[in-house]
Formats: structure tokens, C-alpha cells, sequence
């Protein structure tokens, strides 16, 4: 079972690294002008994006590296990272983005609880 878990995330990382390739691409029209519809907020949630997508593929490689073991922080990290992007590019709603600054707040918590010795295994 771990065999087959091990194959199918290897074969997660090389769709995700598809992915990151084609987000660069991307990135690189834009700042080179070459990208006809050049907009702010596009371009900021392509490196948003291209952050989560690099993420993922780090927690994937952190997985090998501790024993077939996926680290709670990371998952974190990658909701932080996630909410910030729903914040940057739907700000328009003072509540939601309330919100999401709280979801960010409990998910801090949450980090700190996860690194307390109790919880932390290394």
C-alpha cells in the first residue's frame, strides 16, 4: 500500500511540476510584456499560485524524506499561503476578508500548538 502511494505522489509531482513550468511561463510573458492583457492582480496570483504549487511539491518531497511521513506544519503553511491568496485578489468584501484573517489567526494557533514539544516529532 505504501508502494502504491509512494508511486502515485511521484506521479503528483510530475503533474505539479507541470503545472509550476507552465506558471512560470506565464510569469515571464507578463514581465516581459509580452502578455497583452497585462493585470496587477493576475500576475499576483500567478506567484501566489506559483508559491503553492512549489509547496506542495516540497511537503511531497518532505514526505520521503521523513519516513513516509507527512508533517502537520506544512499542511499549514500551505493553508496560510492559500487564505492569503483569497485575500490579495478577493478583497472586495470587508467581511469575508475578516474572516479569512481570523481562518489565518486559528491556523497560527494551530502552528504553534503543532510546534510545541508535545507535538513535535523529529
Amino acid at each position: 500500500m505504501k508502494r502504491l502511494l509512494a508511486y502515485l505522489l511521484i506521479i503528483l509531482v510530475i503533474i505539479l511540476s507541470g503545472f509550476l513550468i507552465r506558471t512560470t511561463w506565464t510569469l515571464l510573458t507578463i514581465l516581459i510584456d509580452e502578455h497583452p492583457n497585462h493585470d496587477d492582480h493576475a500576475m499576483i496570483g500567478a506567484i501566489i499560485i506559483w508559491f503553492l504549487y512549489f509547496e506542495f511539491i516540497a511537503l511531497i518531497a518532505k514526505y520521503f524524506e521523513s519516513k513516509l511521513h507527512f508533517p502537520l506544519r506544512y499542511f499549514i503553511y500551505i493553508g496560510i499561503t492559500a487564505i492569503i491568496r483569497l485575500i490579495i485578489l478577493d478583497h472586495g468584501n470587508p467581511s469575508g476578508t475578516l474572516i479569512y484573517s481570523l481562518a489565518i489567526l486559528v491556523l497560527l494557533g494551530a502552528l504553534y500548538i503543532s510546534n510545541t514539544p508535545l507535538l513535535k516529532r523529529m
